[in-house]
């Protein structure tokens, strides 16, 4: 128990190191993420009707 509770202690006085990001930045990677995650989408499913298409036509 005793090691636990160091444990708790030490998990503490980590936590007092942690340097938390502005709301604004998170707001800012948050959309940034969304943006990005949208752009791949995107992306694989031109690749996706593409490829399709072409293997559609090859075999018909």
């Amino acid at each position: 128990m005793k090691s636990f509770i160091s444990y708790l202690k030490n998990v503490r006085g980590e936590f007092q190191h942690i340097v938390w990001p502005k709301p604004r930045v998170t707001l800012v990677h948050t959309l940034l993420i969304i943006l990005i995650s949208a752009i791949v989408a995107v992306f694989i499913g031109l690749l996706d009707y593409v490829l399709t298409n072409l293997v559609g036509s090859l075999i018909g």
